[in-house]
């Protein structure tokens, strides 16, 4: 008997532990719904990851295992399925929909605060004062270490303009959620994931909260944060303030120490060289980086060169909105009507001419998987994301994203180039 409890015991955190082992945890906090044994802590590469106390006494068989079966459905690590809300539209790269817009927050301070068009913070803002939401869950500086990111209960315009822009570390929103259906939540696109699928595999009754998203191309390391703020010639102690965009789009990363500024750096330069190349495994084989299971997701609609990339001169932000859901169209339109923002058409071609990465990411996916499962890694099991006809339509791409997977997983790129 002692060794079938003990068993039952640890499956929740072999579970879990499996996930974190072979490189597919993104650090969304999803399994903290799941259990309170479970918290999140930064590991020693800077990554947020999920450490699982041990029972105190003996477990109920019938609890411990109806959590870990939550866990397999929710853990967007384990598994993720493509929504396909009835009546929607579908596009193979960026997924289900309802409506496409170009948007911008219509009070200047608001979007000149925001990352891009500041439409996040313009719509969390609206949801507060109108009594839509009791209150959103975002990211924000830490008042303890301000060069640190946690989660934020905004409860007000003010708050809400305070957490505005974008936090390029680990930052887990879900720890600060409970299931509550008044409670909005601003988070990542395996954030509001994790809590989608949560909610159908635990079979909750209540309606799930206004969820907000938006692109994503990966989560740093909290050390690149720290190694940055150190080039500027600054210590991550004396750091009173940090700002990864904002005021002006795309906006700089600026770092203030003593309540004055301290040093700053381009966008190319913070994001291109530093931060953007210190991603987890888990980001670089993530196939919805644009946020397909929220009510709206946000993104960057940058403008292009000649080339078709984009470019990051100064100008006034400007967003991608896409509606997911129906709830999510109407919130689109009631929030334009309201003087909240100004929307115009856009179409998803020209979103995807603009995304490049998002594009890129998605084509190579079953090329990127197939490299990790050869390199002895599991993988995360993906449904409804048409992957087997982007890799039929991009054969060379996909040959050339296995081998590259393959080589950068086992290390076996670094011992080339040492050569």
């Amino acid at each position: 008997m002692r060794r079938s409890v003990r068993t039952a015991e640890d499956r929740l955190a072999r579970s879990i532990e499996r996930v974190v082992r072979n490189g597919n945890c993104s650090g969304c906090a999803g399994c903290t719904l799941v259990s309170n044994r479970v918290s999140m802590n930064l590991d020693p590469e800077g990554f947020l990851r999920p450490a699982v106390e041990p029972l105190a006494t003996g477990p109920d068989l019938a609890v411990e295992a109806r959590a870990r079966a939550v866990f397999r459905s929710m853990c967007p690590g384990v598994r993720l399925a493509a929504p396909r809300p009835e009546g929607s539209r579908h596009d193979e790269i960026f997924g289900s929909y309802f409506s496409v817009w170009e948007a911008s927050a219509v009070d200047p301070v608001v979007r000149d605060t925001g990352s891009s068009g500041g439409v996040l913070t313009a719509l969390s803002a609206w949801l507060i004062e109108t009594g839509q939401v009791e209150a959103v869950l975002g990211a924000g500086g830490s008042a303890a270490a301000p060069i640190t990111t946690v989660p934020v209960r905004i409860t007000s315009r003010p708050e809400a303009l305070a957490a505005a822009g974008s936090r390029y570390a680990p930052v887990g929103v879900l720890c600060g959620w409970r299931g509550e259906p008044r409670v909005g939540i601003v988070a990542k696109p395996c954030e509001v994931s994790a809590a989608a699928q949560h909610h159908s595999a635990s079979g909750a009754v209540a309606e799930l909260p206004i969820m907000l998203s938006f692109f994503c191309a990966g989560t740093p390391s909290q050390h690149a944060t720290d190694g940055l703020v150190q080039s500027l010639g600054i210590e991550p102690g004396a750091v009173s303030r940090i700002s990864y965009r904002g005021n002006g789009w795309p906006g700089r990363f600026t770092v203030d120490s003593g309540g004055t500024q301290a040093g700053s750096l381009s966008y190319e330069e913070s994001w291109g060289d530093h931060l953007g190349r210190a991603l987890q495994w888990r980001c670089k084989t993530c196939v919805d980086g644009t946020g397909a299971h929220a009510d709206i997701s946000v993104g960057d609609f940058w403008r292009a060169g000649a080339n078709g990339y984009p470019t990051f001169s100064a100008a006034p932000g400007t967003s991608a909105a896409i509606a997911r859901t129906v709830r999510g169209d109407a919130l689109l339109h009631a929030a334009a009507l309201a003087g909240v923002i100004a929307l115009a058409p856009l179409n998803l071609a020209a979103v995807a001419r603009v995304q490049p990465l998002q594009v890129q990411r998605r084509t190579t996916m079953i090329g990127r998987l197939c490299g990790r499962l050869l390199a002895g890694k599991a993988i995360p099991v993906y449904r409804n994301y048409g992957l087997g006809r982007l890799t039929l339509a991009h054969p060379r791409a996909n040959a050339q994203a296995l081998v590259g997977t393959f080589l950068r997983t086992t290390g076996l790129r670094g011992v080339r180039r040492a050569k």
